[in-house]
């Protein structure tokens, strides 16, 4: 199944790698959406289908955390799986946004591998045997 990915990260150079690290983990994507903050992730959000976000936390005008807070209020956001990519790498990030869409959270410096086991383990794609 492809997915529609929304990007969020004020940082160019931010988006281009995890649009990247997707393309050479050949995760499938139908389409790819990109955002400088979260004000312009939500307008996106809620005008085209998207299954999976990546969001920094630390942006202008809005950030991911607030992002997440004004998802997790709507009937129809609240739902999308949501990655939290922290230059921090805070793992209890996650644990404090549960219920909130955030269904990971990982580090800034990122390879395919990592993106690809995130993409699988929040789409509940089951493990290969082998």
């Amino acid at each position: 199944m492809a997915l529609n990915v929304l990007i969020v990260d004020d940082s160019h150079a931010g988006r281009a790698a995890i649009a990247s690290s997707l393309q050479t983990a050949n995760v499938p994507v139908r389409r790819l959406h990109h955002a400088s903050n979260g004000a312009e992730a939500l307008k996106i959000l809620v005008s085209n289908p998207v299954d999976l976000v990546f969001t920094d936390t630390d942006m202008p005008v809005m950030g991911g955390l607030e992002m997440v807070e004004r998802m997790s209020r709507d009937d129809h956001l609240w739902s999308i799986p949501t990655v939290i990519v922290s230059a921090e790498g805070d793992g209890g990030l996650a644990e404090q946004l549960k219920g909130k869409a955030v269904r990971a959270c990982i580090h800034s410096s990122l390879t395919p591998e990592v993106i690809r086991g995130v993409v699988d383990e929040v789409m509940g794609v089951p493990e290969a045997n082998g």
